[in-house]
């Protein structure tokens, strides 16, 4: 039976770039989901009798608003649902059942990166027809109605088995549980050259791969072990957990610290990579060296021609305004477009839409390409394995030869998390009203070029987006970047961005944050971080 059910609406239902984020006590309020998600459909025309997927990271609640989702699709009129079975689905892996089966579109449940557990993070996104995140005239209006929301739709029926794969009914709509994994892997194997990266592991490579008790792991176990060929234990912590198991799903140099540290092991292994809790980022260490993410779309984007479905080459490169400019360098030299977008990745869906770019990244730890419209992490990994089987070469080796011929960006990124939402939202706010005065101002050997605060406009579409980061350039080539981060759940995160370009290969093996300590000790002096936030050292370096 379709009930309508009366509610009121919540204040505070505004999609971030990621969807809607909240602490799982928020979203466990009476109708507090059911609101967001009718506020989705709602917003939707022609929906009626068509597809449409869900899946999440497999995060505590993840079921629960997943058997919701289920009983309003059928009440909203929508003729088929596809679940992933246990309610699993890797974020890449949803936009690539979205695009093969020409879904409507998806409801993915995920956090991405953020801790999971009974008083932890939660999240839901919708994710339009071309599989990628909706763009923000639709979040705009998902928005406007969450505010105005006086009732919802939902069927009264019993719970899904998510864990049986096969077909059910939830009123007249069916409800096809899948098995999660096939299709992507399936994916993985047209676009990757699978008989060499065999042929690399088989001759005594060796891989770890931390999936952080999250989404990847069976995706990762299923690739890289079984079709691959690595040896059992390769791909650790594969199980996906309700609490990531007490890890912070996070790939970066502090949350998947053990595996930098085994891999930088005179006898650890070759190659290692994590990935996050909804599966869309990466971080990639090789002996020696850890390949910052603006680095890695940068080497995966000169080499890319080395993969199967990248031979013909490229037809653009797209970075976030944040990412480094190393990208930039590459796309000249191989006379493609460089786009510059806002953080988002929904930003670079009209790009991929309109073969204007096939390579996409973000400095968050996140690359991509047109196969499917979200960034995906095991993609870059496996693409990464490609490059290093074509050419014989290690991780270190790949990287230095690239900083040779195309120079080296020093890149480094400094989080202030959970800061108080006043004071980032003042010291962001002071530096717009500085922007005009600080062009040719000078700071030790710093001299201001250009300031600017970002706004881009879609070359597809003609869209504008307008306060999208504090720029300040200056005339060597360095940038600071500042931005609030819309990923967090609690407070605000204030994230400060910094970049040095050095063409002159025996500069090459500086450190990065002594490299960098101008352009740190300038972004204190502009900003006042330490005075603003009262923190003295930023949460996390990357």
């Amino acid at each position: 039976m379709i009930r309508t059910i009366s509610t009121t609406p919540f204040d505070d239902q505004r999609p971030g770039t990621s969807g809607l984020r909240k602490k799982v006590p928020t979203f466990a309020q009476p109708h507090y989901a059911e609101n967001f998600i009718q506020s989705v459909f709602d917003s939707l025309d022609g929906f009626q009798g068509k597809t449409l997927v869900i899946g999440g990271d497999g995060r505590y609640f993840n079921r629960t608003v997943i058997q919701t989702a289920i009983k309003m699709a059928a009440a909203n009129g929508f003729g088929k649902v596809m679940v992933g079975q246990g309610g699993i689905l890797s974020t890449p892996a949803a936009s690539n059942m979205i695009r093969k089966y020409e879904a409507f579109g998806g409801i993915i449940l995920s956090a991405s990166h953020n801790p999971g557990g009974p008083n932890e993070d939660f999240g839901i996104k919708y994710n339009a027809g071309n599989g990628g995140p909706a763009p923000e005239r639709i979040t705009d209006a998902i928005f406007e109605r969450s505010k105005l929301i006086d009732r919802y739709r939902i069927c009264d029926a019993d719970d899904v088995p998510l864990d049986k794969i096969g077909t059910f009914m939830v009123e007249s709509m069916e409800v096809e549980v899948f098995d999660p994994v096939a299709d992507y892997a399936a994916l993985m194997e047209e676009l990757f050259d699978f008989d060499a990266i065999r042929t690399l592991i088989a001759g005594g490579f060796r891989i770890a791969f931390d999936a952080m008790s999250a989404v990847t792991g069976p995706y990762a176990k299923e690739i890289i072990e079984n079709r691959l060929g690595a040896a059992e234990g390769s791909v650790r912590n594969f199980v996906p957990l309700e609490d990531f198991g007490g890890h912070h799903p996070d790939p970066n140099l502090v949350h998947a610290k053990v595996l930098y540290d085994d891999v930088m092991r005179p006898d650890g292994p070759d190659f290692g990579a994590a990935s996050d809790g909804d599966g869309d980022r990466n971080m990639i260490v090789g002996k020696q060296i850890f390949v910052t993410p603006s680095d890695s779309l940068a080497i995966l984007a000169a080499n890319a021609h080395l993969a199967p479905a990248y031979k013909g080459g490229l037809a653009g490169i797209a970075r976030s305004m944040p990412t480094s400019q190393a990208a930039d360098k590459v796309a000249s030299k191989l006379g493609i477009g460089a786009y510059e977008t806002p953080t988002g990745w929904k930003f670079f869906g009209n790009l991929l839409d309109a073969g204007k770019a096939t390579l996409c990244g973000e400095e968050s730890f996140g690359t991509g390409s047109n196969h499917v419209r979200e960034k995906d992490g095991l993609w870059a990994v496996l693409l990464w394995l490609n490059i290093l089987a074509a050419r014989g070469e290690s991780v270190y080796e790949v990287v230095t030869s690239h900083w040779a011929e195309f120079g080296r960006t020093y890149y480094s990124r400094h989080d202030y998390e959970a800061i108080e939402t006043d004071a980032a939202n003042s010291l962001m706010s002071e530096l717009r009203n500085k922007l005009a005065t600080l062009p040719g101002t000078k700071f030790e050997d710093l001299t201001v070029a250009k300031a600017d605060d970002f706004a881009y406009h879609d070359p597809v579409d003609g869209s504008v987006s307008k306060h999208q980061g504090v720029r300040i350039l200056f005339e060597n080539g360095s940038r600071v970047v500042f931005r609030l981060s819309g990923t967090g759940t609690s407070g605000a995160t204030l994230r400060v961005y910094l970049e040095h370009y050095e063409p002159d290969a025996s500069k090459h093996e500086q450190d990065t944050q002594g490299t960098l300590s101008g352009l740190i000790a300038y972004a204190e002096h502009i900003a006042g971080i330490a005075e603003r936030t009262g923190r003295d050292a930023p949460t996390v370096i990357t």
